[in-house]
């Protein structure tokens, strides 16, 4: 009797691994679970990628604009090329055409987006994400200003008017004053 008892233990044993085993395999694991896809920290702005036309109303006068925003750097960037030309007018006689690019970054100690930009002018503004910004927005206030003497401030806001229309509102701020409107520009989407 006794070998019986265990031969018939060594069977059931045999079934609840081989039924342990199935409820294993068919179940699936956490480890083998697939990896949540990764969250794209410039998630702000992407919306902007794209080929942008439009014009531009402000202190310069009345022109037209180009712009262009495309991932770079193997996508750890957005850069960004900006024209806008004004032809002569009462506001600017003499007219004139207005080049900057500029790069978004991610800084992960302040965990916002940073905007560096360049014009042709020599500027160098260094801006930072507000995150107070209103809903469908996005606004970004200068901490630096290179070329340009101390005190002076620069916002740019983004009001996104569905995928293909885009407003930026540019505005400065003399020292110790509030903003003021400079220009505000509207562009479509070319592609």
């Amino acid at each position: 009797m006794t070998k019986l008892w265990q031969g018939t233990r060594t069977r059931v044993s045999i079934c609840e691994i081989a039924v342990a085993f199935a409820v294993a395999f068919a179940a699936p694991a956490p480890a083998l679970a697939q990896p949540a896809a990764p969250t794209d920290v410039l998630a702000p702005v992407v919306p902007l990628v794209g080929r942008w036309m439009g014009t531009s109303e402000g202190q310069p006068g009345t022109g037209t604009v180009e712009r262009e925003y495309e991932r770079a750097l193997g996508a750890r960037y957005i850069r960004v090329r900006n024209r806008s030309t004004y032809p002569p007018q009462a506001k600017n006689p003499k007219g004139e055409t207005h080049e900057d690019e500029g790069f978004f970054s991610f800084d992960r100690a302040r965990t916002r987006v940073v905007f560096r930009q360049f014009h042709v002018e020599g500027f160098v503004n260094t801006y930072v994400q507000d995150l107070e910004a209103k809903p469908g927005t996005v606004s970004f206030v200068t901490e630096g200003i290179e070329n340009i003497p101390p005190g002076y401030r620069a916002r740019e806001t983004y009001v996104m008017h569905g995928a293909d229309e885009i407003e930026e509102v540019f505005e400065m701020a003399e020292p110790g004053k509030g903003f003021e409107v400079y220009s505000r520009v509207r562009l479509k989407r070319v592609r």
